[in-house]
């Protein structure tokens, strides 16, 4: 069954909310909170290593109640219900939306055959029982794909850096020649084993470096590319043409969007760079949270939360976009991989229906690690005009022992949130000017003066490990579906991804015979006379 096609502008929490929001917009959250001293405990959720506390926020218990009525009028049940017992609800590829089935308890045998394939086969690679063409063990993997071929696997790889084996890895990804000619300068021949990931074993930046690859090993006298070539394709066909043993093709399925595929044998990069048992882990991580957004009270429920919170904040305060800021380097490359999740999913703007919708979607996602970030972009948090919903996300204890430097940073991640909450009063400032020149003193105040009344959530994880990662990654694909869900679009498609695609075939064309089409616009036909020249 489809899911149901609510707008959410006509359902009656929609309105309240409207009203609302009229109400409480000028209210300062530090006023709540002095007004309420269990406020704190009223806005928070503990389930396993995660506590959320979402108190910090532009809301009352009535704006709660308004936005968990609004999940309950759009019938985000039903739509669970749907998304986890394989309903069609990607309806414009008339697809199931099923990467939850590559993690649940009772997988299905293809995806059970899949894993035990995976597992087999990164044992072998980390054991040094598979060898290259010469004979040499494999020491380094060359994972080569893009978008979720390469978001996906390239942040787990390096988010659990800690957890790493011996073997060295690198992620290929980009259409520029320079980035794989780079990460070529530094790699043995002998000792590569490539990964290529590409669902069709037709994708254009997939296949060209690829190709590009494949003709190195060939001027280092390496012709026999099985033994440094493997797939993860539904194309087996096109996969062995290009010198891939079938024996060494991993399966993709219809059912898993690329964005979502880590979990999935795309995933083979992450369990040879960390082993199989943490790969597992991953996908418990997952499952755990899965079984908690499927089994939980609206009320209680992280995912959730967190997605009504985005929508409060896009849709009635108008805010465009969305900050998560992770207190620990390992997640660098963490919201380059959300920004695909959540901006590709998200970025719709006709209905469920196809008609042209009135209200925003799609929150543009931005950050980088703290504390880095306290020295770049902050400022527009505490002193600039925009109003920035942000994610903190913490870990109470440190991979590498230095606790005395984890405090100092831990310090760091608490303290931004009370600075984003509280500011810096008038009062405040001239107490700390009232030893300068009054007159100064009264020219440098406003200067130094820190509204606060800015929102965030603290999501604080008691450590860093693969089951953990597997939580919180799970947890932001469950918010993009809420949103997709109340925002009546179809998350799971990403047709304009597609036009880009289209044009750059027939722009090619143009380069190769230095012949300009007649039927294109002016300044793109001017651009390429420039590039010609």
């Amino acid at each position: 069954m489809p899911l149901k096609s609510i707008d959410p502008t006509t359902t009656s929490a929609w309105k309240k909310l409207t009203e609302h929001f009229h109400q409480i917009k000028d209210e300062k959250i530090l006023d709540w909170f002095q007004k309420d001293d269990k406020r704190a405990e009223k806005f928070q959720i503990e389930w396993r290593d995660f506590f959320l506390d979402f108190s910090k926020n532009k809301i009352s218990s009535k704006t709660l109640e308004l936005l968990l009525s609004l999940a309950e009028e759009v019938d985000l049940n039903d739509a669970i219900e749907k998304h986890f017992n394989g309903d069609i609800i990607n309806e414009t590829e008339h697809r199931a939306v099923l990467h939850t089935d590559l993690r649940k308890k009772n997988k299905p045998e293809e995806v059970q055959q899949a894993l035990a394939q995976m597992k087999n086969f990164s044992e072998k690679v980390i054991e040094g029982k598979w060898k290259g063409a010469t004979g040499k063990k494999i020491e380094t993997i060359v994972n080569v794909g893009v978008g979720g071929s390469d978001l996906g696997p390239k942040m787990v790889t390096n988010t659990l850096k800690f957890y790493k084996n011996h073997l060295e890895t690198h992620f290929v990804s980009n259409m520029d020649g320079d980035q794989v000619a780079e990460i070529l300068k530094h790699i043995n021949p002998e000792t590569a084993l490539v990964i290529v990931v590409s669902k069709s074993f037709g994708t254009q930046e997939t296949i060209t470096n690829s190709n590009t690859i494949k003709k190195w090993f060939q001027n280092h006298n390496i012709t026999d590319f099985s033994k440094h070539f493997v797939a993860v394709s539904a194309n087996q066909e096109k996969a062995q043409e290009f010198g891939i043993d079938y024996k060494n093709i991993f399966p993709m399925w219809d059912w898993v969007g690329g964005r979502f595929s880590l979990w999935s044998p795309v995933g083979l990069t992450i369990s040879c760079a960390i082993g199989f048992q943490n790969f597992e882990e991953l996908l418990l991580g997952a499952r755990e949270m899965d079984d908690h957004f499927q089994k939980t009270d609206f009320a209680e429920n992280i995912p959730v939360i967190l997605a009504l919170l985005s929508i409060w904040y896009n849709n009635f305060f108008k805010a465009e976009t969305e900050a998560i800021i992770p207190y620990s380097h390992y997640l660098q490359e963490f919201v380059p991989y959300l920004q695909q999740g959540i901006m590709e999913s998200n970025g719709k703007s006709v209905s469920r229906k196809g008609n042209p919708i009135n209200y925003q979607t799609g929150t543009i996602i931005w950050g980088q690690p703290g504390s880095n970030c306290q020295h770049a972009f902050f400022q527009l948090f505490h002193q600039g005009t925009k109003i920035i919903p942000t994610d903190f996300i913490g870990f109470k204890k440190p991979l590498n022992k230095n606790k005395k430097q984890h405090d100092k940073l831990m310090a760091n991640f608490f303290a931004q949130t009370e600075a984003l909450l509280k500011g810096k009063s008038k009062e405040e400032i001239a107490e700390e000017l009232k030893y300068i020149d009054t007159e100064q003193a009264k020219k440098i105040s406003p200067f130094k003066e820190v509204e606060g009344n800015k929102p965030t959530n603290t999501i604080l994880i008691e450590k860093l490990t693969p089951k953990s990662l597997g939580s919180l990654i799970s947890m932001y694909e469950h918010k993009i579906f809420i949103q997709g869900v109340i925002w009546n679009i179809f998350s799971y498609d990403q047709w304009g991804v597609e036009l880009g695609k289209q044009l750059a075939s027939k722009i090619l064309p143009q380069i190769k015979n230095q012949k300009i089409e007649r039927n294109q616009d002016s300044s793109t036909s001017s651009l390429l006379k420039r590039y010609f020249s």
